[in-house]
């Protein structure tokens, strides 16, 4: 196992530099959620000229949607959503300069191609432990589209949000990576 790199939000051009496909992560700071219908809102926002409900430089955002909140605890379980469902979205909020993005699964070239030019990175949660994720949620706070319910934007202050670094500012995709190290060894 590599060593764990810890960082905190919001995410600056030398942290990001430091990132690498692969690097295990514990993020502390502000972050964001938001998931299919609130990126929606908030490309259809910028397409009419309008500001985001949150100023998204530096800033990360969690693909999530926590289930409701039992006594005493901050928040539900929050695990990621599939990340490929923001794609359409994710370019635009990164040309914002929104830095990070939390989420499971592939993303699509042109999100790759979005954290290149913008020196952005994708992290990846591990689906299914979200009970373990939220632990590390120590506040949440309503930021817009409360009528989403789950799905509506969050504040959240994190300490040592447990995740790896899927896709760096050169493209490497963690995915991608790891496939091709099973595949080689599947050859010998």
């Amino acid at each position: 196992m590599s060593e764990i790199k810890y960082i905190t939000t919001p995410l600056t051009e030398e942290t990001v530099k430091d990132l690498h496909a692969g690097d295990f992560v514990r993020i502390t700071g502000p972050i964001y959620t938001a998931r299919d219908a609130a990126h929606k809102r908030m490309y259809e926002a910028l397409g009419r000229g309008e500001a985001l409900p949150f100023d998204v430089k530096g800033n990360v955002i969690y693909y999530v949607g926590p289930s409701p909140t039992k006594p005493g605890e901050v928040v539900g379980s929050a695990g990621p959503t599939t990340s490929g469902r923001m794609d359409k979205y994710t370019p635009t909020m990164i040309e914002q300069g929104m830095k990070g993005m939390i989420g499971k699964g592939f993303r699509n070239d042109a999100v790759v191609e979005a954290c290149k030019k913008h020196h952005a990175v994708y992290f990846v949660a591990i689906g299914g432990a979200a009970a373990v994720i939220s632990q590390s949620i120590r506040s949440e706070e309503m930021v817009a589209f409360e009528d989403l319910g789950p799905e509506a934007i969050r504040h959240y202050e994190v300490v040592d949000f447990p995740a790896i670094v899927g896709i760096d500012i050169e493209g490497n995709d963690v995915y991608k990576l790891e496939i091709a190290k099973y595949a080689e060894l599947l050859n010998k």
